[in-house]
């Protein structure tokens, strides 16, 4: 284990006399690796107190750019970074606070394809991811590459943090993510953060959270929240730790496609076309008659949206055919693309004589094309 050097035991100065921790486990975190998956609301305290507190290399995995309804939040970032890679902010901050940690990053969704190449370098997996199906990705690759995973996720008021797949003092692996949640909820029944909202400064507090847990982990020191499931409410300021127990029945044998496990990956409903990006801007550019239709929820339609596009929610859809043209062309959009597929299929039970096209990446996509 490579030793302090005189510019480090001045930086970590703070640290030292903790009773029990000292150059040993100041040096621990020198030698660790931690992979931080998600550069967003959560990844932002943790990525900076990681590299405060000296973690010798960090890897930070996420593909998404800086958006401006980040900032509430996204406390890495700032105005003037706006459309620039996460990843490469990210990394910039960190050396700007610790020149003394190696940064790897990876501009690039974690995936079954890549898991294992990205993860099997690092020490520590830390999840900060806001979508069920890289979670249980992260879960069950931490479990069959051996990796501990340290876990958050927060929702309005509300957040949570534990330590999953944890190695004992006698060699035995604790409860991971499926021994909590076998199965992933309803995706009608979890809305997103665009959807539901955050408190903005509650990834900041699960964060920092988080980042102790890691800490934790790689020192030896404490007790860290393995088996244990801590929840927060910032609304009440109340907290509860629950008990987790590994379940006989939870398996784990390979990675498989998780969309499709969370019900976000369905079959195409026929009767309708992906209209692509450069198809929609030759129709918006020959000014041909059709309806845009944005099927999001009213805040997110006010936050932005494509012009001269009707506002007609998911939510109400039904309530609302009757403001579907009868004929003609028609362009759904939602978000990311989802959304808008679940309403063509309700349109398309209406037997409506019209020519239904899906918006391909919905308004993320289009505003990384159209700013």
């Amino acid at each position: 284990m490579k030793k302090l050097t005189p510019e480090e035991i001045s930086r970590y100065a703070r640290h030292l006399p903790i009773p029990d921790f000292g150059t040993a486990a100041q040096e621990k975190l020198k030698a660790a690796r931690v992979l931080v998956v998600g550069a967003g609301g959560l990844g932002s305290p943790l990525l900076l107190y990681l590299a405060a507190a000296g973690v010798g290399t960090i890897g930070i995995v996420d593909d998404d750019r800086v958006d401006l309804t980040n900032l509430q939040r996204q406390v890495l970032y700032t105005t003037r970074d706006i459309g620039q890679s996460k990843v490469e902010i990210a990394r910039q901050k960190i050396r700007d606070l610790n020149p003394h940690v190696q940064v790897n990053i990876y501009p690039e969704r974690l995936t079954r394809q890549n898991a294992e190449k990205i993860i099997q370098k690092y020490h520590v997996v830390a999840d900060g991811t806001d979508n069920f199906p890289t979670r249980y990705l992260v879960n069950d690759a931490c479990v069959l590459f051996d990796k501990i995973n340290v876990y958050a996720s927060i929702f309005r008021f509300e957040g949570q943090v534990s330590v999953f797949n944890y190695l004992t003092v006698k060699g035995e692996r604790g409860p991971n993510y499926r021994d909590l949640f076998p199965v992933p909820p309803p995706p009608a029944l979890v809305p997103d953060c665009a959807t539901g909202g955050v408190l903005g400064v509650l990834p900041g507090i699960i964060g920092s959270m988080q980042a102790s847990e890691v800490i934790k982990v790689i020192t030896g020191i404490g007790e860290p929240l393995a088996g244990r499931l801590f929840l927060f409410d910032a609304a009440d300021f109340s907290t509860r730790t629950l008990k987790i127990k590994k379940q006989p029945s939870t398996k784990i044998s390979e990675l498989i496609d998780y969309e499709i496990f969370c019900g976000l990956k369905m079959e195409a409903p026929s009767g309708y076309l992906e209209l692509s990006l450069q198809a929609f801007h030759e129709l918006q550019k020959d000014a041909a008659s059709f309806q845009l239709i944005d099927v999001r929820e009213p805040a997110e339609y006010a936050i932005d949206h494509i012009s001269d596009s009707q506002l007609i929610p998911l939510s109400t859809l039904t309530k609302q055919l009757d403001e579907i043209f009868d004929t003609g062309k028609v362009v759904v959009y939602c978000q990311s693309g989802q959304r808008s597929r679940k309403a063509i299929q309700r349109i398309l039970e209406k037997d409506k004589n019209v020519e239904l096209y899906n918006l391909t990446g919905g308004l993320t996509a289009y505003r990384k094309a159209y700013p």
